[in-house]
């Protein structure tokens, strides 16, 4: 199909600049910067190409150094490009809280909030030894304590600890929320999931914007999270993949809060802290622990008494003194 000159995508335009000749000329992003001129089509998605031309004319004959006209034009422009950028970082008001009610009954029981924004992960009745686990959990997150939990596989052991980091962070129970899995590379894979439901939960994002607002305003970019502004103040965002930093947003229980993960090795567990901007060092206060044994370490006697000798020292001492 035939180019149309007075309206061409921007891939096809930098397609045929850098065909005549004289090497690259244009990228993406010189074109981003150009099309800040009066080049655009009418629905501003395409180029014109004859519009450009000119522009580019005017341009040509206007670069004189010594020309006041166009270093005023220059400095116009970069502004222009830097309010851009500033606009584009800036994520705007969050949205409202859709159910306050259901946030606030959610928040007080973690029953709750696994039926409430859970239903699809926890579609069957609860047994007896599921509402005990979940009585205990609750009591570690509000109240703090030391318990483990034996469970059959596939009785969701897994996705309750999962969702008790989620739900311990977004209520702010802690500011520190560690999750340690026998290996570093299964404790990302439990990370990630906890990021997807963050980042694509609806009930989540309807109840909790001050969280998932600003996670959906990354679109899965990582550059974006350092330039990241909530009304023109940094969000600290940190969405790594074995750690992750919820928005700065004032009010919010959750704010600042970091989740990490790791394996079961000493030199992974020791050390974490965390500079938040109030100049407070927070550590783990918070520990949650899924199937720390492998099976190759199950059969091992020296290795199980390594990893128990781990728990009952580097767990134990993420916290710090005190």
């Amino acid at each position: 199909m035939a180019t149309n000159p007075l309206n061409m995508k921007p891939t096809e335009l930098i397609r045929l600049m850098n065909r005549a000749g004289f090497g690259t000329v244009l990228n993406e992003s010189r074109l981003k910067t150009h099309r800040l001129g009066d080049i655009n089509t009418a629905d501003g998605k395409g180029v014109d190409l004859l519009k450009y031309a000119g522009w580019l004319t005017l341009e040509y004959f206007s670069m004189d150094d010594g020309s006041e006209a166009y270093l005023k034009r220059l400095k116009k422009q970069t502004e222009r490009n830097a309010e851009a950028v500033r606009a584009a970082q800036d994520i705007g008001h969050l949205p409202e809280v859709a159910e306050p009610e259901r946030k606030e009954a959610a928040i007080q029981s973690f029953r709750t909030f696994c039926e409430t924004y859970f239903g699809e992960v926890f579609y069957l009745p609860w047994s007896p030894d599921h509402l005990h686990v979940i009585k205990k959990i609750e009591r570690a997150v509000n109240r703090g304590g030391l318990f483990a939990m034996a469970m059959p596989r596939g009785s969701g052991k897994t996705v309750l600890c999962q969702t008790a980091v989620v739900w311990a962070a977004l209520k702010g129970a802690a500011p520190f929320v560690c999750l340690i899995a026998a290996s570093a590379e299964r404790g990302k894979d439990l990370l990630e999931n906890i990021k997807t439901w963050l980042e694509t939960n609806p009930l989540l994002q309807q109840d909790f914007p001050e969280v998932c607002f600003p996670i959906q305003c990354l679109e899965r970019i990582a550059n974006r999270q350092k330039g990241q502004k909530y009304l023109g103040e940094p969000t600290r965002i940190e969405w790594g993949a074995d750690r992750v930093i919820l928005p700065t947003i004032e009010n919010s229980a959750a704010s600042g809060v970091v989740i990490s993960c790791s394996g079961m090795r000493g030199s992974e567990i020791r050390g974490q802290n965390y500079a938040r901007p109030d100049g407070k060092v927070v550590r783990p206060r918070l520990v949650l622990i899924d199937d720390p044994q492998t099976t190759e370490s199950a059969w091992s006697p020296s290795q199980s008494d390594r990893r128990e000798a781990i728990l009952a020292g580097d767990v134990l001492g993420m916290a710090g003194p005190g």
